[in-house]
């Protein structure tokens, strides 16, 4: 009977472990873990940590979890002031979920064509500065960059150079307003409440208005004020912008 048991013992072990390898889960990451993170995670942080709507989770030290402590902190209360939010999941879960990003942490970082230091000077050339901030200088109507290369792949980056409209943030909102003394204003809500409405217009300026100043308000969701570069930049031109961006990591 013992060796029956044992038997059957080693065969259910032998299947797991045959099941977690055929799963493709990395070594050190458990097959529940990869699982979970698929189902959870994947949808923002790309399918191997690859990084997308959410940062980059395939690189050694997460700023915002450098700790496995942290980083369950992290995945269980979410981020105040952000799309991430908080999982309600078991103990065990969250733990198989931390270990298995802190096994994607472990992946070299992604080999990147293209020349930064000449793609620096086309990110000025193509006008990006008009928009976009980098460490206090440049516009204010797109996202600051100082730390894209931290929080988003060279995939997501070129992605959004090409197709601008096919990740924009949840609360991003593209509005046209026309004023009762006869302004058109186009731009970007920055808030609105009930009566109310601020936005930042293509030349950064902000405005505030009461809606009962409105003749129109538009609301174009899923809409862009970037244009795209697909048919801009050649090949080697965008390779050295993605390479540029993808540099970029806060550093003074």
């Amino acid at each position: 009977m013992i060796v029956q048991e044992y038997s059957r013992y080693v065969l259910v072990v032998s299947v797991a472990l045959l099941f977690a390898q055929s799963s493709g889960a990395p070594a050190g990451g458990s097959a529940s873990g990869k699982r979970l993170f698929q189902n959870y995670c994947a949808a923002c942080h790309g399918p191997k940590g690859e990084g997308g709507r959410g940062p980059t989770l395939a690189r050694p030290r997460l700023d915002r979890a450098p700790t496995r402590e942290l980083l369950i902190k992290v995945i269980t209360d979410g981020v105040p002031g952000t799309e991430m939010p908080g999982w309600e999941l078991e103990p065990n879960e969250v733990r198989a979920i931390a270990t298995y990003v802190r096994v994607l942490g472990q992946r070299p970082f992604e080999r990147i064509p293209g020349n930064a230091q000449r793609g620096g000077q086309i990110y000025v050339d193509a006008g990006c500065v008009q928009c976009h901030s980098i460490k206090g200088h440049g516009g204010a109507l797109g996202p600051d960059l100082t730390e894209i290369g931290l929080s988003r792949s060279a995939s997501y980056i070129r992605r959004a150079i090409t197709n601008p409209e096919a990740d924009l943030p949840e609360d991003f909102l593209q509005v046209r307003l026309f004023t009762m003394d006869g302004r058109r204003i186009e731009g970007v809500r920055l808030n609105e409440d009930a009566f109310s409405i601020q936005v930042r217009d293509i030349s950064g300026r902000m405005y505030s208005f009461f809606k009962s100043e409105l003749v129109e308000l538009n609301k174009d969701k899923g809409k862009s004020p970037m244009s795209s570069y697909r048919d801009v930049l050649s090949k080697e031109k965008l390779d050295d912008l993605v390479a540029y961006l993808a540099s970029l990591r806060g550093e003074r």
